[in-house]
């Protein structure tokens, strides 16, 4: 009885949240009529249209979804037919008759006309309104929704979503009896009875295009965040029964229901998971469907194994895999080529081994899980619900504990118990995939080859795919770089056609990184690296010792430079000892 009485109050207080006011115009559309006639009946109708499509969707699996979306379809239309004959009904009529007609049944032609808003027309209303509300789930409804998920259909369930929908009927009830006197009041003083019914007719149009385009589900569910959760943490605090109190820290990040567009406040339905049919391979993994993940918790990491903000976000990746892998999340690497190198399954397989990958990885080398995503970035990630819905995604590094976070929201929701502890603040990243320091670098990402490449110097450029020697100007700004030798520059890489052969480089950073390969022949390349003239000495990276030597073997990203102490600018020399290497990009951190 008490957890009844604490739903109830939620429900009451949806009345303060954002997320009420897509439905606030079809409620108050009625505000002229009887309120026992009218609104009362439209009221009863929401809550329990709301309250049984919840229980289905809580726990009826994807079906429940398909059924609700057409019952939503035939409800936006039905509201657009009501605001076309508030709005004016000679337009209406011109712009869609048949459903002006179906509108003007369930809508009086004036104030005092009663005979055609009875009981019925007000509950198939209230229908309507009930299968578009969509709530934002503070603790409360949270909790409710994450027990029926749990346990399964059962009157109790029922009874508690009903009590929610009852909550919230009574406090539209307060507000449609105030509004009603108001509307009354207006008329009689001011003679603006034809005003406030064109201008209900244009709020419902209002609502029924903010619910279309997804506002509901999406914008005002982000600004509804918090709005009313600290009034209903202090009812949990104050007459929950013992121990829900302490349930409701992870019943705030619980779902709604699997309902359409339902989500918790601060995770919008984004879209759904797109076929995963493109990948040209797999490893580690058989190919994997949408429908063969149905039920997990998936992490989609876009991600390609020369890209050095990939990598410093792999050790991230890796950790949330092994950690939560055995409470229902599957994380897949959809490898994205940048380089044509890249596309190589041998060399691909490879990074997965030496990087220490074990969760699947999906060669997407024509780019069709990319498109699928309409995605843009290196690295990007896209957290996926049981239900296969994208709830959240992060583009580039940083923000691991906000991710890890996401992660453990949607394992919640798919019914996921006894969470290991978060692990961000625990994950320790050394060599290339360190974090990158960002206050004091001053130089960016440098493509090699003709295609993207800038601060060249000379001006005058390249030999585009022609071998040409090249000098290098004794003096270079900052991020201008130049090529010394014999050098074929192609659209992505640049190609060292006799030996020696070096490119310098001015730049500021704590981290210089270089993608390199060895030529067609695959022979190895040897290196010199050079600081202002000087061997780096304990700037050296991990792939060249103290006195600057190094060796290309395979195509990937060498780590040249990392400077300990105070960072400046300074002019770095790659020097090739031998013919054939290739130069595709400089990257910092």
């Amino acid at each position: 009885m008490i957890l009844t009485v604490l739903v109830f109050l939620g429900g009451m207080l949806t009345i303060l949240s954002p997320c009420i006011l897509p439905v606030l115009p079809f409620v108050f559309a009625r505000a002229e009529q009887p309120f026992l006639k009218s609104g009362l009946p439209l009221l009863g109708g929401m809550a329990l249209t709301f309250a049984a499509v919840a229980t289905l969707a809580a726990v009826g699996g994807s079906w429940a979804v398909h059924v609700n979306q057409y019952g939503r379809t035939v409800a936006l239309v039905l509201m657009a037919a009501v605001a076309l004959t508030l709005l004016s009904r000679r337009a209406a009529d011109w712009l869609a008759r048949p459903f002006v007609a179906l509108g003007n049944r369930l809508t009086p032609k004036s104030s005092g006309s009663a005979a055609n808003s009875g009981m019925t027309h007000s509950l198939l209303l209230g229908v309507a309104t009930g299968l578009l509300w969509a709530p934002c789930a503070g603790p409360i409804l949270g909790l409710v929704l994450t027990g029926a998920a749990i346990s399964g259909p059962n009157a109790r369930t029922t009874l508690l979503l009903f009590a929610f929908a009852g909550g919230a009927a009574a406090s539209l009830a307060i507000a449609l009896l105030a509004g009603g006197r108001l509307f009354a009041t207006l008329k009689r003083g001011l003679g603006t009875g034809e005003w406030i019914r064109r201008g209900l007719g244009v709020a419902v149009l209002a609502a029924v295009a903010a619910i279309a385009v997804g506002w509901d589900s999406g914008f005002l569910t982000r600004v509804s965040s918090g709005s009313t959760a600290r009034l209903e943490q202090f009812l949990i605090a104050s007459i929950a029964p013992r121990g829900m109190a302490a349930g409701a820290n992870t019943g705030m990040a619980a779902m709604r229901g699997t309902m359409d567009g339902a989500a918790s406040p601060d995770l919008p339905v984004e879209g759904q998971l797109p076929s995963l049919d493109g990948a040209t391979s797999w490893l580690n993994s058989p190919p994997l469907t949408r429908d063969a993940l149905h039920g997990k918790v998936v992490v989609i990491d876009f991600w390609t194994y020369s890209c050095i903000n990939c990598l410093r976000s792999l050790p991230y990746v890796k950790e949330w895999y092994e950690r939560y892998r055995n409470n229902g999340l599957v994380v897949i690497g959809v490898h994205a080529p940048e380089f044509a190198f890249e596309k190589d399954l041998d060399n691909v397989r490879r990074a997965v081994r030496e990087l220490g990958i074990t969760y699947p990885v999906a060669l997407d080398n024509g780019y069709a899980i990319w498109r699928g995503f309409n995605n843009q970035y290196w690295p990007a990630h896209y957290f996926v619900d049981a239900l296969g819905r994208i709830r959240a995604h992060h583009f580039g590094e940083g923000d691991y504990d906000g991710s890890e976070r996401i992660i453990r929201q949607l394992l919640i929701e798919s019914g996921a118990r006894d969470l290991p502890q978060i692990a961000a603040a625990d994950t320790r990243a050394t060599g290339v995939e360190a974090a990158a320091d960002t206050t004091d670098r001053r130089s960016p990402e440098t493509y090699v080859g003709y295609e993207k490449s800038q601060h060249f110097v000379p001006p005058s450029g390249f030999a585009r795919d022609q071998a040409k020697v090249y000098s290098a100007p004794t003096n270079l700004k900052l991020n201008e770089w130049a090529l010394t030798g014999t050098w074929l520059v192609g659209k992505e890489s640049a190609a060292l056609q006799r030996a020696p052969g070096s490119i310098v480089f001015r730049f500021q950073a704590r981290d210089l990184h270089l993608v390199l390969g060895p030529g067609a022949s695959g022979e190895p390349v040897r290196l010199r690296v050079t600081l202002d003239g000087e061997i780096p000495a304990a700037s050296h990276g991990v792939d060249i010792d103290a006195g600057g030597i190094g060796i290309i073997r395979e195509q990937r990203l060498y780590q040249l430079i990392r400077q300990p102490g105070s960072v400046t600018e300074h002019a770095f020399t790659i020097e090739f000892l031998d013919a054939g290497a290739q130069a595709y990009a400089f990257t910092f951190g």
